[in-house]
């Protein structure tokens, strides 16, 4: 017989399985009354999972009017919140393969800490990658948070669980030397523009895929970076940029502006040699880098170009977005503000000195300058150096004043090194002028050092006289 009892305080009674029950009517998150019911063991267990059930509510916690179970919340969370469609499959991927065969039975409000755990240690026993139960636990958290803000749970057990540590694999990258020799070797191939928007900017591969005319402003110097292409359902779609931060204008640097410019007048040549073939339509006809018949870039075909120039001149294999992560690293050596790189890169993790510090078009211009100094003045000192060069015709230093060339053709000359006219272009024996000066100021002071030192010496009698 249930034993119920004051008003307000709910029923607690014995089951006929010997458990005892508690149930009280208690608010839901529309307003509505809703029975709930906690088990014990014991009468007082059942009563005090009761009066706290009762206190998170008064408290604030409201009950949800509908009660899920986690593989059913996960659907409704996938189709209802808002995220971009490639982390929305992700999101699916994760839900589809791990989560829920591991947690879909469990009710959304039975979820604890402990059975995460399990979940969490189970995954790492099957052999799962760290970096993969990150993600699980990442993507389940997300879903909770979003279950907390529509008060369906009070907590996000997820974020209490304990993690297998985890450190990311570090990105290959290149050094500068190894980015100007890429820049370099890809000068003949079609696509250079767009290898030069990657090094010199950094860009992520879609957000140069997405690059139109309109947001290239030859006039003011600035390149837009507004949207990005990605395969959405088997569709190429232009499509907004990972973040709020992504949207950002650059300095249009000299060297990709005329880059830009030629790669203009190509493209619009093989738009009239194509003729009624030209299959750029609607807003896709506006996009800076297309195929030859005016379609929207694959961005694994510019991957194939990367990798088949990397390939051909022996350059060591990175993935695309690795050239990200060298302008990052060229711009750290070339000591860039780290707000300027965050501001280039389009990162949207603000430090504490992010809040107080700002950047500008000057700052960025400044720092990509640098960046683009390094790259193309090593590019070109590699581009000399791989001149094929005769033992009889390498460059020596001249002194100011003498001659720089040979005699009149067919006559010999006194010095034999004067076998013919010196081919160093003017800049490099310029450059010679500062190494000839240096010498010359060591000349003079060692021998200030030898008059001083002979001047201040002792003479022959003197040392005589102290002798004796």
């Amino acid at each position: 017989m249930a034993r119920r009892n004051a008003n307000g305080e709910g029923s607690i009674y014995k089951r006929k399985d010997g458990r005892w029950e508690g149930a009280k009517y208690l608010p839901t998150v529309s307003g509505r009354s809703k029975r709930v019911r906690v088990y014990g063991t014991t009468k007082m267990e059942a009563q005090e999972k009761l009066t706290l059930v009762t206190a998170q509510v008064l408290k604030g916690a409201a009950l949800p009017d509908e009660s899920w179970r986690l593989d059913q919340y996960l659907d409704h969370w996938l189709s209802t919140a808002k995220r971009r469609p490639l982390t929305l499959r992700r999101h699916e991927s994760i839900v589809r393969l791990h989560l829920k065969p591991g947690l879909g039975h469990y009710k959304l409000t039975q979820l604890s800490i402990h059975t995460v755990q399990s979940f969490i240690n189970q995954l790492a026993d099957d052999g799962t990658t760290t970096a993969t139960i990150h993600q699980a636990r990442k993507v389940l958290s997300a879903a909770l948070t979003y279950a907390m803000r529509q008060e369906l749970i009070t907590r996000n057990v997820a974020r209490l669980v304990q993690m297998p540590k985890y450190k990311p694999k570090e990105a290959e990258h290149w050094t500068t030397e190894e980015a100007a020799r890429f820049l370099e070797a890809s000068r003949p191939d079609p696509l250079y523009p767009a290898f030069l928007l990657l090094v010199m900017y950094g860009l992520r591969r879609g957000e140069v895929l997405g690059i139109r005319w309109r947001d290239v402003n030859f006039a003011d110097g600035v390149l837009h970076i507004r949207q990005q292409v990605q395969r959405i359902n088997g569709v190429l779609q232009q499509v907004d940029l990972k973040t709020d931060t992504s949207v950002r204008d650059e300095p249009l640097l000299t060297t990709v502006a005329d880059k830009l410019l030629a790669h203009k007048h190509e493209q619009e040549a093989a738009r009239l040699l194509a003729g009624d073939n030209w299959q750029g339509t609607g807003n896709h006809d506006e996009l800076v880098f297309t195929t030859r018949s005016g379609r929207p870039m694959e961005s694994r075909n510019l991957y194939r170009s990367f990798l088949r120039i990397c390939e051909r001149y022996g350059l060591r294999r990175i993935t695309v977005h690795g050239m990200r992560h060298t302008n990052a690293t060229t711009q750290k050596k070339l000591n860039v503000h780290d707000r300027d790189i965050q501001a280039i890169l389009g990162h949207g993790d603000v430090r504490t000195t992010g809040i107080y510090e700002h950047t500008d078009m000057n700052s960025k211009r400044s720092a990509l300058e640098k960046v683009e100094t390094a790259l193309l003045a090593q590019a070109a000192h590699d581009r000399t150096r791989c001149r094929q060069e005769q033992p009889s015709n390498k460059k020596k230093l001249h002194r100011i004043g003498e001659v720089l060339s040979g005699g009149s053709s067919q006559t010999r000359t006194g010095d034999t090194r004067l076998f013919r006219p010196i081919q160093a272009p003017l800049h490099e024996q310029l450059a010679s002028i500062d190494q000839v000066m240096q010498a010359r100021t060591i000349e003079w002071k060692l021998g200030c050092v030898a008059v001083y030192l002979a001047v201040n010496s002792p003479s022959e009698e003197d040392a005589d006289r102290r002798a004796a």
